[in-house]
């Protein structure tokens, strides 16, 4: 099924806003679960209030790659998962596969106390319920830039003069860090730099592409300078390996998830500097732009299409387990995510993606080839990130590749 238009209502209207959940008293299931999704604090802590339900076995496989085994694990008959945990550009792959159901008739029936906000609708259906709201944005040691006499950087241009008063000052020579793994991770760092460069993805009310521009040269110059100051292993650095480099106090400034800020400074082995120097602040523009130079997404779960109605409403029943108000009492699951759940106060690890959304940061595109132009530069900006081929030559590759998959998939003729 090709999806044409993914037209999201009010996804993000309800950041700010509250829902009105009855309180739980004990869940309790007759069919079995099983969910697929990251493995980050705030979706391990659903994982685990879906299996607090009774009754029937539920199983959680959250791992980093999630992405490439949640299509294939829902495309059997019966889907080996009944739920996808999936963000708003993971949920296209799974529309455009026609592996997950409606949820219409399940949120009429059990579905009180759920947000507008969080019904995710897509062409009239409700495709998926939204628990939390990301954005990558501006981390930082408080302690250095005092050091170095400068305010946290609003830009990237601030970011680079910075990182090169740092180094000036011999107090580290790698002071940026950036999850610029080849493939999915130095994509997005793309999409987010070539959106700050006012940068669209596609020829408006085309699937034709438009990432060969001024403003995609202009990213990744921005990205190749900022690399220059960073761990010369940087294209092997995932958001895992960044902040392992944050904690051990290897680097200073980094644009990171937002709901990775409150466990930065929490687990095993991190130095008293960094745990009292950390700070957080909102995501940074670029060239002199006004849009920041990052994406806005939410978070969420689906519901298999290849189950039995039992296994459905199953898997509902523990998914909204899994978000109710109740969890909000452990403070610190409160300040694992931007929760979109009745109760949730932000918290100061909250403050970055709050921040990206009252500046109007850009929801990352809901488009059904969004996937494949996000393969295509994963796959061929390394090159260009290595010093093997010119700024150029690297997007005109990725258009060659984008279009050569869209073709296949019928978006091009």
């Amino acid at each position: 099924m090709f999806v044409k238009n993914l037209a999201v209502a009010g996804a993000f209207a309800g950041l700010m806003g509250t829902a009105a959940f009855a309180a739980g008293h004990g869940c309790e299931i007759g069919a079995r679960v099983s969910i697929v999704g990251n493995e980050f604090p705030a979706i391990q802590t659903v994982g685990a209030g879906a299996q607090e339900c009774t009754g029937a076995e539920v199983t959680t496989n959250l791992t980093a790659d999630h992405q490439k085994i949640n299509v294939a694990g829902m495309q059997g008959n019966p889907a080996e998962y009944t739920s996808a945990i999936i963000a708003n550009s993971s949920i296209v792959a799974l529309m455009n596969e026609d592996v997950i159901r409606p949820l219409n008739d399940l949120v009429e029936t059990h579905g009180d106390g759920l947000q507008p906000g969080q019904l995710i609708r897509i062409g009239g259906d409700v495709m998926a319920v939204a628990f939390m709201a990301n954005a990558q944005h501006l981390m930082y040691r408080k302690d250095i830039l005092e050091q170095i006499g400068v305010e946290p950087p609003s830009t990237y241009e601030e970011m680079i003069e910075a990182a090169q008063m740092i180094r000036d000052q011999g107090i580290m020579e790698n002071p940026i860090g950036g999850a610029y793994a080849a493939g999915w991770n130095l994509a997005q760092e793309f999409n987010n730099m070539f959106l700050g460069f006012g940068g669209q993805h596609f020829k408006p009310g085309t699937a034709e592409p438009s990432v060969n521009s001024e403003a995609g040269v202009n990213a990744l110059n921005m990205m190749k300078a900022l690399s220059e100051y960073m761990n010369p292993d940087f294209l092997t650095h995932d958001s895992n390996a960044t902040n392992a480099e944050y904690r051990a106090g290897n680097i200073a400034l980094l644009n990171m998830w937002g709901s990775r800020a409150a466990t930065q400074t929490t687990t095993e082995g991190v130095t008293d500097a960094v745990k009292n120097g950390h700070a957080v602040a909102g995501p940074m523009t670029v060239g002199g732009g006004s849009t920041p130079a990052s994406t806005l997404w939410w978070d969420g779960w689906t519901v298999a299409k290849n189950i039995s109605d039992a296994e459905a409403e199953a898997t509902f029943l523990a998914m909204k387990n899994a978000i109710r108000p109740a969890i909000l009492e452990d403070a610190e699951v409160a300040k694992q995510a931007v929760w979109l759940i009745e109760g949730y106060e932000p918290t100061d690890a909250a403050v970055g993606v709050f921040e990206a959304a009252k500046a109007g940061t850009t929801p990352y595109p809901m488009l059904p080839y969004m996937g494949l132009m996000h393969t295509a530069l994963g796959n061929e900006l390394a090159d260009f990130m290595q010093g093997k081929e010119s700024a150029e030559q690297a997007l005109a590759d990725v258009e060659a590749a984008y279009t050569a998959a869209a073709k296949e998939k019928g978006f091009l003729q």
